[in-house]
């Protein structure tokens, strides 16, 4: 019997669903404070995930999610790059 691996789970920062680490999107803020959009997902620094889902970026931009959960200011430049990224996925 193949023993089935096990799939790494993250929450995600606007709607607190659990998902498989392949369905989301990490967010990462730099030791100086930048933040950015993580799509390798190993950029050092403080990270949270969103589903790859408008809803949830639509959501954890009106909430601001996001800048609690880094610390830090979320520029609308961030914001955009992940709607583009969903939006991209979709298709």
């Amino acid at each position: 019997m193949a023993k089935s691996k096990k799939v790494p789970l993250r929450k995600c920062a606007a709607t607190g669903e659990m998902k498989a680490k392949k369905e989301m999107v990490r967010i990462v803020r730099s030791k100086e404070g930048e933040v950015s959009v993580d799509l390798t997902g190993k950029k050092p620094g403080r990270g949270t995930y969103l589903s790859k889902d408008k809803e949830a970026v639509e959501m954890a931009r009106k909430r601001g999610v996001l800048s609690r959960q880094l610390n830090a200011e979320v520029p609308d430049a961030v914001y955009d790059e992940l709607l583009a990224l969903v939006e991209k996925g979709n298709h």
